[in-house]
């Protein structure tokens, strides 16, 4: 292998990504799990957020859960200056399986926009749903907390979009609270579709559902790491994109799975005192989260939750049964976990707006036959770009190996390398160090 132009970077086990610095640091030092712990109290305290219960009671029912939230998120804007910008993201889904007649669904969205004028197109959302089911999904009248399901998904974005309402980052983040997700992903499929239609580079999405509880259903408590769900081969990939796939060994090296792989490496760096446990499948058994409605439209999307589920509490009524109390209640909910899930995500979100975007259209010359590769990219647009860096790791591992960077080039040959025998990965760099996700190549052709 030639010596690469700047440097071998140290790489344990994982790709290096934005280390900790000031700013993340003091973000990460803001997130208050008694204040998450309150707003998950809140909004179980609204009795049903079911996405058809009441729009029109003050303390009751969906509407009055969507207007305290849209109220919490201009808090945040107020304290930001005015640079937190919140909206009401309404529209009227048709009736189906789940919705008996159309229905309005209202997502609550809080964009901070980037202060750099190539980068702030591209973004970053972040969501959790706010609304709730009983043991029956089309039951709007009795009570369901959801404290976890998702109200701990919901209190984390309130509480990241309060912490990083100041902050100045390159790319734009999307702090999302949507509805319709037990109905079908409604509100997500629709603020996914939303952006697409209005031409937004979303470089990254994660959703948080079920990231409440440090207790499993045996009593296993575990509050040290989070699963992080990402899909294989994108399910927005036509059949010739599949082939390609499947011929030269990319099923394990989506946009997603690197976007994976990227927050893993962050969060393992910084001081979040937390382990992210990568899961190589879109989502769990016969369930479904609203990163998928992303994935659909072929944007990188990954899903947070708990590792040791308790489903007595998720998706049942509120009862007490053969002496075992059945709920999503807000006493069954860990609010320090919350808490370092929620700086998992800040560390995460902190480095890709604060990156350049990844390379695009990054190939690995299969022109002939040769023990060489070579990798070549399109060069970036951003001011700050320093040079790109290239991962390398045995076809059978998970992580990134090891990692080179290469300089402000547009091309790199790895002498005596052969493609055939790694993955390879590409990843922009800018002058202060922060390295987007890797981009697998493509065959050239």
């Amino acid at each position: 292998m030639n010596r690469p132009a700047l440097a071998l970077v140290v790489c344990l086990g994982a790709a290096p990504a934005a280390g900790a610095d000031e700013r993340t640091a003091r973000v990460l030092d803001k997130i208050s799990a008694e204040r998450i712990g309150r707003n998950i109290e809140t909004l179980a305290g609204f009795g049903t957020r079911n996405t058809l219960s009441a729009t029109d009671d003050a303390k009751r029912g969906i509407g009055a859960a969507r207007r305290w939230i849209k109220d919490e998120m201009e808090r945040a804007a107020k304290d930001s200056g005015g640079r937190l910008k919140v909206e009401f993201d309404a529209f009227t889904t048709p009736a189906g399986p789940r919705v008996p007649k159309p229905t309005e669904v209202v997502n609550v969205l809080a964009w901070l926009e980037g202060k750099d004028p190539a980068s702030r197109n591209r973004i970053y959302v972040v969501s959790g749903h706010y609304d709730s089911r009983a043991s029956d999904t089309l039951d709007v009248t009795s009570d369901a907390p959801g404290a976890n399901d998702d109200g701990s998904g919901t209190a984390l974005v309130l509480e990241l979009a309060r912490v990083l309402a100041g902050e100045d980052l390159d790319a734009t983040i999307v702090f999302a609270a949507v509805a319709g997700e037990e109905q079908g992903l409604l509100g997500a499929e629709h603020l996914a579709a939303r952006l697409k239609a209005e031409g937004k580079d979303v470089a990254g999405m994660f959703t948080n559902d079920i990231v409440g509880s440090s207790r499993g259903a045996d009593g296993t408590l575990d509050g040290t790491r989070v699963r992080l769900f990402s899909e294989g081969l994108p399910a927005a990939a036509d059949e010739a994109e599949f082939k390609t796939l499947m011929g030269v060994g990319g099923e394990n090296d989506s946009p997603s799975r690197n976007l994976a792989r990227f927050v893993k490496a962050v969060a393992e760096q910084v001081e979040t005192t937390f382990s992210v446990d990568l899961v190589f499948r879109r989502d769990r058994y016969l369930r479904g989260g609203d990163h998928i409605a992303f994935n659909k439209l072929g944007y990188a999307a990954v899903r947070f939750t708990e590792p040791n589920e308790n489903y007595a509490h998720q998706h049942q009524d509120v009862r007490v049964e053969n002496g075992v109390r059945y709920g999503d209640l807000p006493e069954f909910v860990d609010v320090a976990y919350v808490a370092r899930v929620a700086r998992v995500n800040a560390a995460a979100l902190i480095a890709l707006a604060s990156a350049p975007a990844p390379p695009r259209n990054v190939t690995v010359d299969t022109k002939a036959l040769t023990s060489d590769t070579t990798l070549s990219w399109d060069k970036g647009v951003e001011a700050d770009l320093a040079g790109y860096r290239i991962h390398v790791r045995a076809t059978t591992a998970p992580l990134w190996e090891k990692s080179y960077d290469v300089g402000l080039v547009t091309t790199y040959t790895f002498k005596g390398l052969s493609k055939d025998n790694a993955i390879f990965g590409a990843a922009s760099v800018d002058n202060d160090g922060h390295a987007s996700p890797a981009v697998f190549p493509r065959p050239s052709k």
